[in-house]
């Protein structure tokens, strides 16, 4: 072969090398910026949340102007309109008011900041343990159990979190426990379609714990690494449906003892303070471990984080903050705390 023709050849190649090494290393950065990008936006998504907080309470420091029980009295309805709840609204001002003793407080423009320093210190009390994020086990499966009322977002969120565990490369089985509606059991099919996870599936009417139980063992016989369990949230037979929950978890500990790993509620940021009478209902009949808040972007009711944490010790472990799929996120208190009060 030509002398020459083995030079160009091999500087062809060092050239195609090159630039699939540069492609490569672009591709990194640019995905890099679009992470950073999106956990900078969590500031936007809960604008709606900090405005209806922080600015309600500068305007009534400002209206009143000085420090009174009057001043307490608006401070304190404003937390209850944020959604954080009585307890927990209550618990807050009595601290306030002992910072006030404490400190010989008189000028009204420093309570704004006394007071977000007090709900910023109760969250990261209240978020501090490890148990408090999502607690992933290495062990086959993993098995998450869903629960949460019709319509508040829970087969997405279930299809998100898929998302992300089959781009890590693990395999999903999703469980179509929800049998009470023909629909619910197709959309999450379409689901498992679009994220490459399988799904176990029986017909319309089919006993809850009986779908359960065959996806449990499939998923011990196949080696799944994560079950996702769906269940049904009908609100008028709330009895029937607490003992059906409770059925579906005694029948995935007959099989694997420790399971589920996580059982999460799925509830609608925007209903506020119903989402802590529905975990009060979901808690006795599941023991939960955790809440996705969704809709967190939607809501000027974003207090609620602050409250249900306090109130019945059930952490927020996701939000919703968008509609794709890595607008499914970790709740970082850290984040949280400052995308609210930065």
């Amino acid at each position: 072969m030509d002398t020459n023709l083995i030079i160009y050849i091999a500087v062809a190649l060092f050239v195609v090398l090159c630039s699939i090494i540069i492609l490569i290393v672009i591709k990194k950065k640019t995905t890099n910026v679009k992470i950073d990008a999106k956990q900078e936006s969590l500031k936007e998504k809960l604008a709606k949340t900090k405005n209806g907080l922080l600015g309600k309470m500068a305007e009534i420091v400002n209206l009143r102007g000085k420090v009174d029980n009057d001043l307490m009295d608006d401070l304190e309805e404003m937390l209850l309109q944020a959604d954080i709840g009585v307890q927990t609204s209550g618990d807050i001002i009595d601290s306030l008011k002992d910072e006030i003793k404490l400190q010989k407080i008189t000028a009204a423009d420093e309570i704004q900041k006394h007071l977000e320093e007090i709900i910023r210190e109760l969250l990261l009390k209240d978020y501090g343990r490890e148990t408090d994020q999502l607690q992933y086990k290495n062990s086959k499966p993993f098995v998450v159990l869903f629960t949460g009322v019709n319509g508040v977002g829970k087969t997405t969120t279930i299809a998100k979190l898929a998302k992300r565990f089959t781009e890590k490369g693990k395999s999903v089985l999703m469980v179509a426990g929800d049998t009470f509606r023909a629909a619910a059991i197709d959309q999450l099919a379409i689901w498992a379609e679009r994220t490459g996870s399988d799904i176990m599936r029986q017909q319309e009417g089919s006993d809850p714990s009986s779908v359960v139980y065959d996806g449990m063992m499939k998923a011990i016989n196949k080696k799944y690494d994560v079950v996702l369990i769906d269940t049904a949230g009908r609100q008028h037979t709330k009895i029937n449906l607490m003992n059906e929950l409770s059925k579906i978890k005694r029948t995935i500990k007959k099989i694997i003892p420790d399971a589920p790993h996580e059982t999460l509620l799925v509830v609608d940021a925007t209903t506020g303070q119903n989402a802590i009478t529905q975990a009060e209902l979901f808690n006795k009949a599941t023991e939960l471990s955790g809440l996705v808040l969704t809709k967190l972007d939607g809501t000027a009711k974003g207090g609620i984080v602050i409250g249900i944490k306090h109130q019945l010790d059930i952490p927020v472990k996701l939000i919703g903050v968008g509609e794709t799929y890595n607008d499914l996120r970790d709740f970082d208190i850290n984040e949280f705390v400052e995308a609210i009060f930065e």
